[in-house]
C-alpha cells in the first residue's frame, strides 16, 4: 500500500499533471461554482416571489 501513494505522489508533484490536468480540474471547478450560484439565486427568485405573494409567510 505504501507503494501507491508514492507512485500516486510522483504522479500528482510531476509538471505534466499540473500543466494538463491541474488547469482544467480548476477551471472546472470554477465552472461549477458558478453554476451552482446561478442555480440557487434562481431558487431564491423563486422563494421570494412566493414570499411577496403570501403575507402571512415568514420573511
Amino acid at each position: 500500500m505504501n507503494n501507491f501513494w508514492f507512485t500516486l505522489g510522483k504522479i500528482l508533484n510531476g509538471a505534466w499533471f499540473y500543466d494538463n490536468i491541474g488547469n482544467i480540474f480548476n477551471y472546472s471547478c470554477i465552472v461549477l461554482g458558478f453554476i451552482g450560484l446561478f442555480y440557487w439565486l434562481n431558487w431564491q427568485r423563486k422563494f421570494n416571489a412566493q414570499a411577496e405573494k403570501d403575507s402571512n409567510q415568514l420573511k
